[in-house]
C-alpha cells in the first residue's frame, strides 16, 4: 500500500507522496502538518479535550526520507493544555516546530449562528453553509513527471478557480493514500493535510515567475471535521514590497469547521 509516510527504525520515512511542487527534494507543507497532528493526537488522549489551534513553523525545507517526530505536553491542565512538537532530520536538524492548544469542551447551550462578519469579509468569519460539492467535478493536480503530494497523495476538486488562474478559489480535498502506512487518517489529520493549500489554490502570482512559499501555518479548529472531504475557500493578498498572506475558511460536508492562515515569502524565480 502506498502512503505519505512509513514507520521505520523508531522513526518515520517520508515517501515520494510527500513531495511538494517547489523542489523535488522537499515535502509539501500539508504532509508534515498532518504528521505533526498525528503526534499531538497521541499525547495523553482524552475524549473531553479538543485541539483547537495548531501553529506550525517551517524552519527549513522538510526533506524526503528519514525523519524523527517528537511531541510533549509542556503545560498540562484539566481545562487547557499546551503541546509542543518538532520534526528533525537524522543529523539532528530541526525542520519543523509546532505548538497546539487543547481545551476541554463540556456540553453547552452557548452556541450562536454567526455567519459572515459585519464588514463583509468572507474570510474573517466565513459562511456556515457548505461551498458547493465535489460530486461530478473532475480532479485537478499538477502536471509533473514526479509523484507529488498535491494530486497524487491528495485528490483536489475545484468548484471555483484553479491552480493557474489568479484570484480566490474554492476546492475540495481528499487524501488518496494514508498519512502513515497501515493507519486510517484521523479527521484532524485530513484537515491539517488540506489546510496548507491556500497559497497554492488562490495565488495572485504567476507560478513561472514567482515563488510564494509559506514559512508558517496556523490552523484554528472550530469543531472536528467529519467525512473524507475538506473544502477550502481561499484568498491571497500580496504587498508591493513583497510580503503577503494566504488564508482560507475550511468546511466539511456539514459546514464550517475552521480556518487557516499562512505568512508568505515572495520572490522572483532565479
Amino acid at each position: 500500500m502506498t502512503s505519505v509516510y512509513e514507520l521505520r527504525d523508531r522513526g518515520v520515512f517520508a515517501t515520494e507522496y510527500a513531495r511538494g511542487p517547489w523542489d523535488p527534494r522537499h515535502q509539501h507543507g500539508g504532509a508534515p502538518a498532518a504528521l505533526m497532528m498525528r503526534a499531538f493526537e497521541a499525547l495523553d488522549p482524552d475524549p473531553g479535550l479538543a485541539i483547537v489551534r495548531v501553529t506550525y513553523e517551517l524552519l527549513r525545507p522538510v526533506p524526503l526520507g528519514a525523519l524523527s517526530v517528537d511531541a510533549t505536553t509542556v503545560r498540562p491542565g484539566r481545562r487547557v493544555q499546551l503541546l509542543e512538537g518538532s520534526i528533525h532530520t537524522p543529523e539532528g536538524v530541526e525542520v519543523l516546530r509546532a505548538r497546539a492548544l487543547r481545551v476541554r469542551r463540556p456540553a453547552t447551550t452557548a452556541g450562536g449562528s454567526a455567519s459572515a462578519d459585519p464588514a463583509g469579509s468572507e474570510l474573517v468569519a466565513g459562511p456556515l453553509e457548505v461551498p458547493g460539492s465535489p460530486d461530478g467535478v473532475e480532479p485537478s493536480g499538477f502536471a509533473s513527471a514526479d509523484t507529488l503530494f498535491p494530486g497524487d497523495a491528495m485528490e483536489i476538486r475545484f468548484v471555483r478557480g484553479s491552480f493557474f488562474t489568479p484570484g480566490p478559489a474554492t476546492a475540495w480535498f481528499r487524501l488518496r493514500v494514508p498519512v502513515v502506512a497501515g493507519e486510517s487518517p484521523s479527521p484532524l489529520q485530513r484537515m491539517a493535510a488540506a489546510a496548507d493549500f491556500p497559497n497554492g489554490i488562490a495565488t495572485e502570482l504567476d507560478w513561472n515567475r514567482y515563488v510564494f512559499i509559506n514559512p508558517d501555518l496556523t490552523l484554528s479548529i472550530e469543531r472536528p471535521p467529519v467525512g473524507e472531504w475538506i473544502a477550502l475557500t481561499a484568498a491571497m493578498s500580496v504587498d508591493p514590497d513583497g510580503g503577503g498572506i494566504a488564508q482560507a475558511v475550511l468546511h466539511d460536508a456539514r459546514g464550517r469547521i475552521g480556518r487557516s492562515l499562512q505568512s508568505l515569502y515572495v520572490a522572483e524565480r532565479d
